[in-house]
């Protein structure tokens, strides 16, 4: 979600935007007061934005965070990263493997509960299992907080879960201003959805500005994406070629992007710009063809 002008009530169109951008957290799931003092944001009266809280359908608690990012190079261009947090245990699909995360927020699966591998188990004296939608969260804020050497064995990264099941981020809001807050590269998409037109019943599609959840990278990584273009399909086949231990922070982000799990939204590995629905095929109605444009960076 991206904001210009002064004031916001959430009425009329917001311009959107792709690509890479800078950025620092200025607010975590801000109150009405915060969203008008801090973000220059005034929330409609029947606004849901602060209901944070939630049930999922098999009854568990749920908890959204919303990172609200200042662009770098602005004053009033804020930009939304959200994370789902639901109290169960995180298991793969046919439930033969469990996920677990240690005291700095790294993830990793087991069937035993046993047997980690070495960069894991290193904090073994503080592994537990992990609960769903706890890597991404725990990614995302290991680089936030990239003031602090996670690599130090005293350094832990571990927020009190039944507080945050209660809703209560403290814990993350008191490190928003902090020494150990830095600023960090994410990507802006925009996301395609079917929706029905409530005057016609019909289906149409309609578009939301978004940023990308499920990696964000250090300041100096995002330098290489100036340098290297990472739509080339034949950059891409050769970081898909190299070991895990070989590949730069950018190439991780490369890979998780367009791997399978990874980003289903329209995007773009250049600095960011004003997007172009013409170059989305979910949105265009245009015939898709070859022909070169500086959209074909786009995906």
């Amino acid at each position: 979600m991206s904001v210009g002008g002064k004031k916001n009530t959430g009425n009329g169109e917001q311009t959107k935007s792709v690509g890479l951008f800078l950025g620092k957290v200025v607010a975590i799931n801000p109150t009405v007061e915060q969203f008008k003092e801090r973000l220059g944001i005034e929330l409609k009266e029947d606004s849901k934005a602060t209901e944070y809280l939630g049930t999922s359908k098999d009854g568990n608690t749920t908890l959204r965070v919303d990172f609200w990012i200042l662009q770098d190079g602005t004053t009033d261009m804020f930009r939304k990263v959200s994370y789902f947090l639901e109290d169960k245990d995180r298991k793969n699909k046919d439930e033969t493997k469990t996920q677990y995360v240690n005291s700095v927020g790294m993830c990793t699966w087991s069937e035993t509960g046993n047997n980690f591998p070495d960069w894991f188990a290193k904090r073994s004296g503080d592994i537990r299992v992990a609960k769903v939608g706890e890597e991404d969260f725990y990614a995302f804020i290991r680089t936030w907080l990239g003031g602090i050497d996670f690599r130090d064995k005293d350094s832990t990264l571990e927020l009190d879960w039944k507080k945050l099941m209660k809703g209560n981020v403290k814990e993350l809001k008191d490190l928003v201003d902090s020494e150990h807050a830095v600023s960090f590269g994410a990507m802006a998409t925009v996301i395609s959805k079917a929706v029905t037109n409530n005057d016609t019943g019909e289906q149409e599609t309609k578009e939301f500005q978004s940023v990308y959840n499920k990696m964000v990278i250090p300041e100096f990584a995002f330098k290489a994406f100036k340098l290297v273009n990472y739509h080339d399909p034949k950059v891409q086949a050769v970081l898909q070629g190299k070991a895990s231990k070989d590949l730069k922070t950018q190439e991780r982000f490369v890979l998780n992007v367009i791997g399978e799990y990874g980003c289903k939204d329209f995007y773009s590995f250049k600095e960011i710009h004003e997007y172009d629905s013409t170059s989305n095929p979910v949105a265009s109605s245009s015939p898709i063809t070859n022909e070169g444009s500086e959209s074909d960076d786009d995906y």
